[in-house]
């Protein structure tokens, strides 16, 4: 089993390589180290009335997300969550990813990539069988309390001006995202 320290790019962050394991994915190492980190997307939708956010069972405010799928590109991870979310669809070219937040919450790290979507088609509805819905536009100025920390640190990265309260992230930018801060950092 080997490890590869990627401290540079993402403190205490280590990747497995499970080329040479016995039973590779499948190998109780493995399997233990995806319990311990989570890969997500965040997409950020502005219309003329706002920001698209939806309200999960649980009660957060969120943008429509989730878990990055293996094999899938982070473009077809927005896309698809989009579509499996509030059903609007989108196209990889529509799709500007921002950069990457790291977190690390309950003993999960926690990476998430923000993406604003600048073109979609349909309506936002709630989906049969997701966990979040009631999709609405909430203007700049007037987010709902109880966004979710992943969702209020994408919405941090992408605006820095926005007055929302969240735990710290680790944000680094991708060189063709725009400027979200001075330099990359916490947020």
């Amino acid at each position: 089993m080997q490890f590869y320290d990627v401290e540079a790019s993402f403190p205490g962050l280590r990747v497995l390589d499970v080329r040479g394991l016995p039973g590779g994915e499948g190998s109780p190492e493995f399997v233990g180290a995806l319990r311990d980190a989570a890969v997500g997307v965040g997409a950020i939708l502005l219309s003329e009335q706002g920001i698209l956010l939806g309200q999960h069972r649980r009660g957060t405010f969120e943008l429509p997300g989730g878990s990055v799928e293996a094999g899938e590109s982070f473009e077809d991870a927005v896309i698809r969550e989009l579509a499996e979310e509030t059903g609007l669809v989108a196209h990889a070219e529509d799709v500007e990813l921002l950069g990457t937040l790291v977190d690390h919450v309950e003993g999960v790290l926690r990476v998430t990539v923000g993406a604003l979507v600048h073109a979609w088609q349909g309506h936002p509805t709630t989906q049969p069988d997701e966990s979040v819905g009631d999709w609405a536009w909430y203007p700049l100025d007037q987010l709902p309390d109880g966004l979710f920390v992943c969702s209020a640190q994408i919405l941090t990265a992408w605006r820095p001006d926005l007055p929302i309260d969240h735990p710290p992230a680790h944000f680094t930018r991708f060189a063709s995202g725009p400027a979200a801060t001075p330099g990359n950092g916490p947020i």
